[in-house]
């Protein structure tokens, strides 16, 4: 082989080597807009208190449905696409009039699911350390506490959800929320703990029942998750 051959190669393997390398146009750039979140858990990891197919079809088909909703929503204005869905449904008033109505019910569906996956897993417990203190500082005790719960719950008219949350005369207080609202748009604190009362949430395991979705729902909190979102709501 020549020498000029033998160059004329090299040169053509090192150029085949370098765009191999470089990233492709645009790839480096991070891609904006929201995205369904993982379940922490197997879809049947909370049998027998809420079933696998209702999890499948509640986190996969209701939850994703929110998320492309929002996206389509917020589509031509990618300023808002980057931010922490919490910071979009914060500022509902400052979204155009247009499309106000479409982020909330869809941000808001957004942020109150992700929530709720994280705050069940199986064999749930029972609150401990500074977290059972703060409950039985607010409500006396523990069976208190659900009570409270489980009846704003329960008075939720139509859709929506309870939720525990920081503040109040005695530190920690529960709310109820319609639709998918949530406190957040109210300019208070991400919740601590909170339940979906969609029927979509339990109407194909316990039909019209909520209180029996709401009493086997307690088995499922997980006390570790709320006790962390406790102490960071604490840190401000």
């Amino acid at each position: 082989m020549t020498h000029s051959r033998r160059t004329f190669l090299q040169a053509t393997v090192s150029t085949a080597a370098t765009i191999l390398t470089q990233p492709l146009l645009g790839s480096a750039q991070q891609s904006t807009g929201f995205t369904l979140p993982k379940l922490p858990y197997a879809v049947d990891a909370l049998e027998p208190y809420i079933d696998a197919k209702t999890m499948e079809i509640h986190h996969g088909r209701h939850h994703q449905a929110y998320v492309d909703n929002l996206n389509a929503a917020l589509k031509n204005h990618p300023e808002w696409l980057a931010k922490p869905v919490d910071d979009v449904i914060r500022n509902l008033t400052k979204l155009p009039e247009t499309i106000r109505e479409a982020v909330r019910n869809n941000g808001g569906g957004h942020a109150n699911h992700s929530l709720f996956w994280t705050v069940m897993k199986k064999d749930g417990g029972q609150p401990t350390g500074e977290l059972l203190k703060a409950i039985e500082t607010a409500f006396g005790t523990f069976e208190g506490f659900q009570k409270v719960f489980t009846d704003a719950a329960m008075k939720r008219f139509g859709s929506g959800w309870a939720w525990l949350v920081i503040g109040g005369e005695k530190g920690l207080s529960v709310v109820s929320t319609p639709n998918q609202d949530t406190p957040i748009m109210d300019g208070k604190p991400a919740p601590l703990l909170g339940i979906d009362v969609w029927e979509h949430a339990y109407y194909l395991k316990y039909q019209n029942k909520r209180a029996d979705y709401i009493k086997a729902w307690w088995n499922v909190v997980n006390w570790d998750t709320v006790a962390a979102n406790f102490a960071a709501a604490k840190r401000g």
